[in-house]
């Protein structure tokens, strides 16, 4: 039997910061392509094309205030604040305990700030537009995503290699 790896714990670091026991929660990217139907005579029906990825944004929340997370709220820079999550997933079947690790960069878009109230927990919620995106499982590469850069490698494929060569770049 098979059972599969759960998210068991988690950190969040914000610009080299740490948030231990602060971070209740983080929404990680979805993955989108950009797609449109193309159909011209002789075709039976629309086949979808790929014009490169949608924008990528993440969430993280943070149990109240927290200091230094307002950074890169209105930053000129596309790049101006980092997150860094890391987890531990546990496999049941074997005792196993992986990494997971995320890296990401962009700027603040939202802060959300929710309601106050008096004898109840206060959460924020930032929402980050992002320009970077790294994700790696026990040290490989599973997803990098670097817009600026022309460059996207998904499972070991960097699927950009031949553009940037195309282009000179």
């Amino acid at each position: 039997m098979a059972l599969p790896r759960k998210l068991k714990n988690f950190i969040v670091f914000k610009d080299g910061i740490s948030y231990q026991g602060q971070a209740p929660e983080v929404t990680l990217p979805v993955l989108t392509r950009k797609m449109e139907d193309y159909q011209a005579g002789g075709m039976g029906g629309p086949v979808k094309q790929d014009f490169g990825m949608e924008a990528l944004s993440m969430e993280y929340k943070m149990a109240g205030w927290a200091d230094g997370s307002h950074s890169g709220f209105g930053a000129v820079r596309h790049d101006a604040a980092m997150i860094r999550f890391a987890g531990s997933l546990d496999n049941e079947d074997t005792g196993q305990v992986d990494v997971v690790e995320v890296v990401a960069r962009g700027r603040i878009s939202e802060i959300d700030k929710g309601s106050a109230k008096v004898g109840e927990a206060t959460e924020h919620t930032y929402k980050m537009e992002l320009s970077y995106y790294k994700e790696v499982l026990n040290g490989q590469t599973i997803v990098e995503i670097d817009f600026v850069n022309m460059v996207e490698i998904i499972d070991g494929v960097d699927n950009l290699a031949a553009t940037r060569a195309a282009l000179g770049i």
